[in-house]
């Protein structure tokens, strides 16, 4: 007998996202390339600590822990005879839709349905969710689409009863009444990979009592939502004819055929040829495959989902341009601007182009980028930081989500071309605010002489300001206040978050930024993460190759390494260089490999998940000193290579000129 098929509120979700994947979730021929461990995930953003802590605000509550769907629903019913009532995970069934409501308040025949969620909220804001123009901000879309639907059920489900709504969240402005709070709410592993959080019974009143989550009520918004005017978008169906069109679409196991869209970037239902190859489905295949009637072959073409920075990838697969192959100079327009190297516009247009022609040799600006080094004071200095922002402050007086920073590396290379691991700073003790010596740490470094400092996109930068705001607003007493500041200021530029404004005489370098006007590489695919620009170097610099296919890095008369040993970062396989990162100590035992790698990806725009979330490990799971010693090595390491590939990355580019010259001077 098949078991009931129900829209849960992850299901609509899902397919408010694209109909389609509803389809293909939990279905193990279709793999999903989300992270599915909700252990790895708790520590990744501590947000399930929340939800936590917002059932003590709601004391005496009945938990329903069970799975499973029947035995939930009926215990909810049977707790739902009492006159007043607050349970935890209640199971609410209507037809074919079904919900685990976080918190369920019943007096009488007035209900308060709360969601919570670890997203920070400005109490002070006066429409937080609206645009000027009335309607729902994307930011807030999904959370506010998921309690409307909540309430859709809940009402359907008992229609006389008053229902009000809340979002329960994370109050940005206010303060940790306590010491340790984070480390109050264990995160545990439980079977099958399942997270759990386990409360301090030594949890003081305060806690309580100065509450950092704000109950924010939101039936006006899902009113909006309801009456189909929290956009301008045309829709076909409104909101409940929407629910109901993608139960009974779930229930029957009918595939929805969306329409392909950018959107299909970021598809989770897809899967590697080698996947394909042992029985897997590749959904996003399949979806482009029944709408584009592309054959296997065709998606060996690079399409425009992979164009960078680019916003107008709809328009151009509506007019049925999907592939490079298929683009002109029109259909990107680019058009130079004033800053040296190329636009943003003419990138995209190089990257179509050594596309459309093969290419496999990487484009350098050569003149910009020479006018670019000619600027720079040796030693260059190269740094890294990994930091976290979690919803817990782990200290007294400090707000949610305030930056905390615990590592960083210091790599230098000197004029003559020598290189050396010449520092590092890790700080992994629970309870412990490190941000203060963290910076008196790296001034300590970079102090000695006057040279270029080198970041790889804005993160150091943004740190580095939020620590100045803190340094500034931080009441107590630190003796060395001013000078920390003045050196924060002295290397970096001030961002939107600081209202002063300045840029230091040694504001650190983006080479990131250096990436996207000077250098594209048709190996990255319009990629400008450092973990696709290290390997694009590596296999065509044959410098690199020369140099560090020798065990020469952590050797005694090579280069200089604080964790590694007569290291060779080179080897091949299948005609390519080894991505560095992959012959790195895994840094979870007891996570899969498919998971460490999503932890491992980032962009230009994020920074560290696999550091940050073994540092939350650290500080708010229960781990064993051996556990902590082998994290804090695998940390040390990966952060020491972050800052080597930037380096790599220079050494790459001063070949690539030091060549250049010398063919001039000869031809000269």
């Amino acid at each position: 007998m098949k078991s009931q098929r129900y829209l849960t509120k992850s299901r609509f979700k899902l397919g408010m996202e694209c109909p389609t994947k509803l389809y293909y979730t939990k279905k193990p021929e279709y793999p999903n390339q989300k992270m599915d461990d909700k252990f790895l995930a708790a520590l990744a953003d501590g947000g399930y600590q929340v939800g936590e802590l917002a059932k003590l605000y709601f004391p005496n509550g009945h938990d329903i822990t069970t799975l499973d769907y029947e035995e939930a629903e009926k215990q909810t019913l049977e707790l739902l005879k009492k006159d007043e009532v607050i349970i935890y995970e209640p199971a609410i069934k209507f037809k074919n839709l079904f919900i685990r409501i976080d918190i369920l308040v019943k007096k009488g025949n007035q209900f308060q349905l709360i969601e919570v969620k670890s997203k920070s909220f400005d109490v002070n804001e006066e429409r937080p969710f609206l645009s000027k123009k009335g309607t729902i901000q994307s930011s807030w879309k999904s959370y506010l689409y998921d309690i409307a639907f909540q309430k859709y059920v809940l009402t359907s489900a008992y229609p006389n009863a008053s229902i009000t709504s809340f979002l329960m969240m994370v109050d940005k402005n206010a303060k940790c009444p306590i010491e340790g709070l984070n480390q109050k709410f264990k995160v545990i592993r439980e079977a099958n990979n399942r997270k759990g959080i386990k409360v301090s019974n030594t949890l003081p009143k305060e806690c309580l009592n100065k509450k950092i989550l704000v109950q924010v009520p939101v039936d006006e918004v899902i009113q909006l939502i309801y009456g189909g005017i929290d956009s301008k978008e045309e829709k076909e169906r409104n909101f409940f004819e929407e629910v109901s069109f993608l139960a009974t679409k779930y229930e029957s196991d009918e595939k929805i055929i969306s329409d392909i869209s950018s959107k299909c970037a970021k598809c989770e239902f897809t899967c590697s040829k080698e996947d394909e190859q042992n029985g897997f489905k590749n959904g996003f295949k399949e979806c482009w495959s029944s709408q584009l009637n592309w054959s296997n072959k065709d998606f060996e073409d690079e399409s425009v989902l992979k164009i960078w920075n680019f916003r107008k990838k709809d328009e151009l697969i509506k007019k049925g341009k999907i592939k490079l192959i298929d683009l002109n100079e029109d259909d990107i327009s680019p058009k130079q601007d004033e800053k040296p190297g190329i636009s943003t516009s003419q990138r995209q247009w190089l990257q179509v182009e050594m596309a459309q022609r093969g290419e496999t040799k990487p484009f350098l600006d050569i003149q910009e980028m020479k006018n670019e080094m000619d600027k720079w004071i040796f030693p260059l200095h190269f740094i890294d930081f990994e930091t976290s922002s979690v919803a817990f402050p782990f200290n007294k007086g400090r707000k949610p989500y305030e930056g905390i920073a615990f590592q960083f590396s210091h790599h230098i290379v000197r004029e003559d071309g020598t290189v050396e691991h010449a520092g590092q700073y890790l700080n992994t003790k629970q309870g412990i605010f490190p941000n203060y010596e963290f910076v008196r740490q790296l001034k300590s470094e970079l102090e000695k002489d006057n040279g270029t400092i080198f970041r790889y996109a804005s993160h150091e930068n943004t740190y580095l300001n939020k620590i100045y705001r803190q340094l500034i607003d931080d009441p107590s007493d630190i003796p060395d206040r001013k000078t920390l500041c003045e050196f924060i200021k002295s290397i970096t530029k001030s961002n939107s978050s600081n209202s002063e404004k300045w840029e230091g005489e040694r504001s650190m370098v983006d080479m990131c930024e250096l990436v996207k006007r000077f250098f594209y590489d048709p190996y990255t695919k319009g990629s400008n993460s450092i973990k696709q620009v290290l390997p694009a170097v590596l296999n065509f610099s044959a410098f690199l190759q020369e140099k560090y296919s020798q065990p020469i890095y952590g050797s005694p008369e090579g280069i200089k390494s604080l964790n590694f040993k007569d290291w060779k970062w080179i080897e091949w396989k299948e005609g390519n260089v080894v991505d560095p990162y992959k012959k790195l100590p895994k840094m979870f035992q007891d996570v899969s490999d498919k998971n460490m790698n999503l932890l491992s990806e980032e962009d230009e725009l994020s920074n560290g998940g696999a550091a940050l979330t073994a540092y939350g490990r650290m500080q708010f799971s229960e781990i064993s000193e051996y556990e902590k010693k082998e994290l804090e090595q695998a940390l040390l390491k990966y952060c020491e290579l972050d800052t080597l590939a930037m380096v790599m990355i220079y050494e790459a580019w001063r070949d690539i000129l030091d060549v250049k010259l010398k063919e001039e001077k000869l031809a000269g």
